[in-house]
């Protein structure tokens, strides 16, 4: 019953002086400055208080104050989600994205005090309520805008990894894969779909495989190496790796790879060469 005793109070505040309310809230937000406003308008920062007011209220009248997560709540949820997407656009931090919704226990705790008067228990019972449903909508925001960042990271990470692993026709029938970076399996897969992709498209019968921007090599780089060179083979085209200098040619001694049967070459330069002599072409200076 104390719930839904609760919830009838916070309703009757956000309907009765919704207006009051606006005002106080986007008052105390203002007197905030940059923590709570950071790339926000006047006007769209009004709006989106008169906004989340509405759609608060509605939800307090469902009488599911303990659990934001509620079906009762899944506009409010809606709204913030969209808000934190907006605003971490906009360069907001997740900090400041839940202060949108921790400012308003100001202005609402004044006007619980004054609705309630000297009936202190019923005072902190609503004020409870009313804190730890702004704590979890608040907390909300923040799991929101961070999911959305891991989202964005991801996406640029799958993006660069694509940038970084370019496949390169060097001439009819011969393509060179130029790596630059660390090579982890999922890093690997997408380099092998990405050379196997181009084998089938130009029907490539060898594919150079560049390592001179590889920092190191060990024994997973190798086991890498070794997987596409071996999946290259599957789809038809032999395999040279480039770029060996002679500090990676100790590593993969000592680690005992066994590289027997890939052809291998110093630069990129000497496995083109090589390339164009099994493909039976030559370069001839002109005179």
């Amino acid at each position: 019953m104390a719930q839904t005793n609760n919830s009838s109070k916070l309703a009757e505040l956000f309907h009765g002086e919704e207006d009051a309310l606006l005002a106080d809230w986007t008052r105390e937000q203002q007197a905030g400055g940059g923590r709570l406003l950071s790339g926000v308008q006047e006007g769209e920062l009004r709006d989106q208080c008169r906004d989340f007011l509405r759609l608060f209220g509605q939800a307090a009248r469902g009488g599911e104050l303990a659990d934001v997560n509620a079906s009762a709540w899944g506009e409010v949820r809606d709204f913030l989600a969209e808000l934190s997407r907006s605003r971490g656009q906009q360069g907001s931090s997740p900090s400041e994205t839940a202060a949108f919704v921790f400012s308003l226990k100001k202005p609402l705790f004044a006007r619980l005090r004054r609705h309630h008067g000297n009936d202190a228990a019923a005072l902190a019972d609503d004020v409870w309520a009313a804190t730890a449903l702004l704590d979890g909508l608040g907390l909300y925001t923040t799991e929101v805008h961070q999911k959305g960042r891991e989202e964005v990271i991801h996406r640029q990470q799958q993006e660069m990894m694509e940038l970084s692993t370019p496949v390169v026709k060097l001439w009819g029938g011969i393509l060179a894969l130029p790596l630059i970076g660390t090579l982890d399996s999922e890093r690997t897969q997408t380099v092998m779909e990405a050379l196997l992709h181009k084998i089938v498209e130009t029907g490539a019968d060898v594919a150079i495989i560049d390592i001179t921007g590889v920092p190191t090599v060990d024994t997973l780089v190798a086991q890498h190496l070794i997987k596409t060179v071996t999946a290259a083979r599957l789809m038809g085209a032999d395999c040279i790796i480039s770029g060996i200098r002679p500090q990676i040619a100790q590593t993969i001694v000592h680690l005992g790879v066994d590289l027997a049967g890939v052809a291998t070459k110093s630069s990129l330069a000497d496995a083109f060469a090589l390339a164009l002599r099994r493909a039976g072409m030559t370069i001839v200076r002109q005179s």
